[in-house]
């Protein structure tokens, strides 16, 4: 539910944790061993961080610590953030959060932007004071680019899930969610099926959240739709196929959606992340619009963002402080206060640290999750550079 954002964690619900075997092909043994290793290696360092390449650290003991790392981004004074929403997954909260703890003056850079407009800002300010610090990505464009990423393990990366992270720290998966699709009841039928959208009480009525080919809510809203239609996590034709029959019959909107489309009517029915559609409920309900939200059964697809430090971050200690924040208590219970599923939500609810009240107001799913991994997204997205604009036009 906003313009064109990007391409869950085990125990807590037993459909969150079904995504976790799927996401990620790395070895637990090589991510605890990666991360033992840094940790030894930095432990050598014993200053205060005054001497430390904030560039060069892979993780606060390179700074002597919390202490240091904090001390190093005073120095810094600023972060820059790129396409972070203050709507998205409680981003607003979570940005103030972080200025309140540390005193430091936030930039957020194209709060509209898409995950590969992220990859094109770095790349156009590369070495100037204007590119990005840290990313935070869909999964497709996130794999193709790592080598713009600097190495970093946050002092809980090793309570991080093997599958949601890379070993060597170059990427963590932050939060996530299931697709989904809302809609305004007073303006379009009950759905109860992907394919009623393709009849005539929908005529120029759905929009999918962001082009797939660059945005991870519709990357996903296409793999829901293929999944729905007899493809699977190998196959995302169908969902090209049925987006084609949905623009043949009138009722594709190339429209990206956001709260005031969705309040002028313009966009009346949404393929977009439960947990955005979820936090704008109530928002919408005092504006008189009764947002239903529907995840069909058949075809429950999960999927988390990725998490990164720009290597060319002109603010490096500030990337890394940011990431800190991140995955401590403060900004993983921002997330689920959100609606989102953070990464670390089971090893915060085991240490009693998780907001158990937010955690309890997650939206319900039923049906068996399905989690695109990584060789998955790569060939399913590029089927989709090679025949989603034929399909629908653009």
């Amino acid at each position: 539910m906003k313009v064109q954002k990007k391409v869950l964690v085990a125990g807590m619900a037993a459909a969150s944790l079904m995504l976790v075997t799927a996401c990620s092909s790395t070895d637990s043994t090589e991510a605890e061993s990666a991360s033992e290793t840094a940790s030894e290696s930095a432990a050598e360092s014993t200053d205060t961080g005054a001497a430390v390449d904030a560039a060069m650290a892979t993780s606060a003991a390179d700074f002597g610590g919390m202490d240091g790392l904090v001390a190093a981004c005073e120095a810094e004074g600023k972060l820059n953030t790129i396409a972070l929403p203050p709507d998205w997954a409680n981003y607003g909260e979570i940005i103030q959060g972080f200025t309140d703890k540390y005193g430091i003056e936030v930039e957020s850079q194209q709060p509209d932007a898409n995950s590969q407009d992220e990859i094109n800002a770095a790349t156009q300010n590369a070495g100037t004071d204007r590119a990005p610090d840290v990313f935070d990505l869909g999964q497709a464009v996130a794999l193709n680019n790592t080598a713009m990423y600097a190495p970093y393990m946050v002092e809980r990366f090793a309570d991080i899930p093997a599958a949601f992270k890379d070993a060597n720290g170059l990427w963590v998966n932050d939060y996530g969610g299931f697709m989904a699709v809302g809609y305004d009841a007073n303006k379009v039928p009950e759905i109860t099926s992907l394919n009623d959208l393709l009849g005539p009480d929908f005529k120029g009525a759905v929009a999918l959240n962001g082009d797939p080919t660059q945005a991870s809510a519709g990357w996903n809203g296409v793999m829901m739709a293929s999944i729905a239609n007899g493809g699977s996590a190998n196959d995302i034709a169908p969902g090209v196929e049925y987006f084609k029959a949905m623009n043949e019959a009138g009722n594709f909107l190339p429209v990206d959606p956001t709260p005031a489309t969705i309040e002028s009517g313009q966009t009346p029915v949404v393929f977009d992340w439960d947990y955005l559609q979820a936090g704008q409920v109530a928002g919408l309900a005092e504006k008189g619009i009764d947002w239903k939200i529907f995840v069909p059964e058949g075809a429950v697809v999960g999927g988390y963002y990725y998490q990164a430090v720009n290597a060319d971050a002109p603010n490096p200690a500030c990337a890394r402080l940011w990431q800190e924040y991140l995955y401590s208590p403060d900004g993983q219970n921002e997330w689920l206060r959100g609606g989102a599923r953070p990464v670390l939500a089971d090893v915060y609810a085991a240490e009693g640290t998780l907001d158990a009240e937010a955690f309890a107001k997650l939206p319900p799913v039923s049906g068996d999750p399905i989690v695109p991994d990584d060789q998955q997204v790569l060939v399913g997205n590029e089927y989709l550079i090679a025949n989603w604009s034929a399909a629908v036009g653009g």
